[in-house]
């Protein structure tokens, strides 16, 4: 059978480029899935995209779907034949659909009976007959949110689609995909092309293109601009400030990527440069260029489309693009300085933070109690937090962050300075957002962390305290980003701070606001559970965290301590045995539910195996109890983890259940003694 590569290129108007990469990443995907479900053997599946056209490479294709034996059991002959012998409604239906009269069935004979069968095989078809349905499936299943109409046709895509080319190596595949026949036609760059040019092989498609100026390749796209963009930054003796989403972002904008340098105005530098960078990088999707300490250069990397023979046109143009937008943060940032921050928490009264938590101001008379409350817990300074606190929401009331909102934060820094705040005070107005994302920084500050705790607990407090819980995807307050960044600031600082308090004093602030039952409880367990995500991020096991989560540890740093002690202990080779051992103990103290309070009476210890492991407790929780205190449980269970063989022969050759109704229960006082013993640090029977 023939195997061959396959190419199959949709060209389009230009494509979204903040979903280019996603749509062609799903376009690939879906071809893998609709032809393993269609039992197309093939090797690999590469994907291309540029702003003009998503494709794929189906490398090793087979020209045909395998032949199939096919056998299909109709009805039993019971019911498949009436009494004078003659077929059955059921029976005929069932032949009609295979394509054969009743009598040409064969019968299937078990010890259960007989039934009617039908036996054939069947041809696989061709990727001729297959291909065009398949692609267009593939098509209509892309995560398009907005799809659009053009001209007079009634077909829906994300843009006009003007070419659609599926080449079996050097044969060209006909149909119809999406209401556009399949044609050897494919469209050179923009620009550098005057027409559409002819493939005529699957395997030329990359080298056909880069001929017509287009890389389709986007990883290879991505890779050139970046060597680009930084062979030019060396040249400037400059670092690019570059990151991902914005390399991404420019790589899905351009087909044929040459990077120049343009230059500004140095008297812009005298803006903060983030509200710079800001318009630069969001706005103009520029690569601003930075000196060796950070500080933001006169000059940028650009990318643009073309090869021009006049490149100097070209950047005298986005040299004149960039300038308004420069002027404009220059024009804000003089504006703002003639206003304190201070001045504007009057008008902080216009912003609604929700409707029945009130305003934006009284958010931030929240926050700023709460952060004198946290500020008294870790012994940091008191009036500096409740100062950074009050004001840490007045920049969004300024004319540069109401322009660019991405730069709210920082912004409060530098007017805080030239207002003449403390450093502590400037400092908590950038950081209380802190983390904004994963793997983001945290606040660096006493002052800042108070402030930046106070603002997501507050957030989390109010919306739960209104009973707008998250549900499903749905997050509109970013309450899971938030527990997130509440966890990360209290485990990574090592703070002694209890989610009950951090909750109990937040409730406090908010007076007759919020009304729920089980506030504290539904509050802080919404906080720890989060710590299942965070740790599969760094590959611990749902059981590790389970183990711990059975206690409700509410202080985020000792769960952690926790996690990272039982994480140890499951690499020990009494692990398992352990576990197993402590889940028949928990089964056991389950099915024996006392009212009562029990005693331990070493006097009715009979069998050796039951005294050793007596002693052996005893023993352990004398040695453990000074490492509890100072929360070593990585210590602590490698202690537990010595009672692995008196437990092992405590079950080999005690009956827990003795005959002996005060024998039985002084046995089971001594596994409670046991399990109590293990849940000090986590339930380990999770872990089996």
């Amino acid at each position: 059978m023939r195997t061959d590569n396959l190419l199959i290129e949709i060209g389009t108007e230009e494509l979204p480029p903040k979903s280019l990469a996603n749509l062609a990443l799903a376009f690939r995907d879906n071809i893998k899935t609709g032809f393993s479900d269609n039992e197309l053997i093939f090797s690999h599946v590469i994907w291309y995209a540029s702003p003009r056209r998503i494709a794929v490479l189906v490398e090793g294709l087979s020209e045909y779907q395998a032949d199939k034996h096919v056998e299909k059991r109709g009805p039993a002959i019971a019911t498949a034949f009436d009494q004078n012998g003659e077929p059955t409604k059921a029976a005929q239906g069932w032949a009609r659909s295979n394509g054969i009269d009743v009598d040409q069935a064969e019968r299937l004979k078990t010890d259960k009976g007989e039934w009617l069968l039908f036996k054939a095989q069947v041809k696989g078809q061709s990727i001729t007959q297959l291909l065009p349905e398949l692609v267009e499936k593939a098509l209509k299943a892309l995560p398009i949110p907005k799809p659009m109409r053009w001209g007079s046709k009634s077909t829906q895509f994300i843009r006009p689609i003007h070419t659609v080319t599926m080449l079996y190596g050097s044969d060209l595949i006909h149909g119809k995909v999406l209401d556009v026949n399949s044609a050897r036609l494919i469209n050179g760059h923009r620009f550098h092309c005057d027409a559409p040019f002819e493939l005529d092989c699957a395997d030329n498609y990359l080298s056909q293109l880069k001929r017509h100026f287009v890389i389709a390749d986007h990883e290879h796209r991505k890779s050139i601009i970046l060597e680009q963009v930084r062979a030019l930054a060396k040249q400037e003796n400059a670092i690019a400030d570059v990151n991902e989403e914005l390399l991404e972002e420019v790589t899905s904008l351009v087909e044929w990527p040459v990077a120049l340098v343009a230059n500004f105005e140095e008297s812009f530098l005298a803006v903060p440069k983030e509200a710079l960078i800001y318009t630069m990088k969001d706005d103009q999707k520029y690569f601003p260029l930075l000196d060796e300490n950070g500080q933001l250069r006169s000059r940028f990397i650009f990318i643009t489309n073309i090869e021009s023979k006049d490149p100097q046109t070209i950047i005298s143009g986005n040299e004149k693009v960039i300038r308004p937008r420069l002027a404009d943060a220059e024009f804000f940032f003089n504006t703002d300085k003639k206003q304190t921050l201070a001045s504007r928490l009057e008008s902080l009264k216009t912003i609604l933070f929700q409707k029945q938590l009130g305003t934006v101001y009284e958010k931030s008379e929240r926050i700023a109690s709460m952060a004198k409350s946290i500020a008294v817990m870790l012994g940091a300074d008191q009036d500096a937090s409740h100062r950074a606190g009050l004001l840490c929401k007045t920049d969004l009331m300024t004319n540069m962050v109401m322009e660019f909102p991405d730069v709210q934060g920082v912004m409060g820094m530098h007017y805080a300075r030239v207002d003449g705040e403390t450093e502590l005070v400037a400092l908590a107005q950038n950081e209380q957002y802190m983390p904004r994302f994963a793997g983001d920084n945290l606040p660096t500050s006493d002052v800042s962390i108070c402030v930046a705790l106070a603002d997501k607990i507050d957030t989390l407090v109010g919306i739960f305290g209104i009973g707008q819980t998250p549900k499903g995807d749905k997050d509109p307050f970013a309450l899971r980003r938030a527990s997130i960044g509440v966890l990360r600031i209290i485990v990574e600082k090592s703070l002694p701070l209890d989610l009950n308090d951090l909750v109990d004093a937040s409730i406090a602030t908010f007076g007759d606001k919020i009304r729920s039952e089980n506030l504290q409880t539904k509050v802080v367990d919404f906080v720890l559970a989060r710590f299942k995500a965070w740790y599969a991020e760094q590959g611990i096991s749902t059981g590790v965290v389970q183990a711990v989560a059975v206690n409700r540890p509410t202080r985020p740093a000792d769960f952690a301590a926790r996690v990272e002690a039982v994480k140890s202990f499951n690499t020990l080779e009494s692990a398992e045995s352990l576990a197993a051992a402590n889940k028949r103990v928990a089964n056991i103290l389950a099915k024996n539910v006392f009212k009562e309070e029990l005693s331990f009476n070493k006097e009715l210890l009979k069998e050796p195996a039951e005294i050793a492991l007596a002693i052996s407790v005893e023993s352990v929780e004398a040695r453990i109890q000074p490492m509890l205190d100072k929360s070593d449980y990585t210590n602590a269970l490698i202690v537990l983890a010595e009672l692995r063989q008196p437990i092992d022969e405590f079950f080999e050759n005690v009956m827990v259940m003795a005959d002996d109704e005060s024998v039985k229960r002084n046995r089971l006082t001594l596994l409670s003694r046991l399990r109590g013993l293990f849940l000090c640090c986590a339930d380990i029977s999770v872990l089996n």
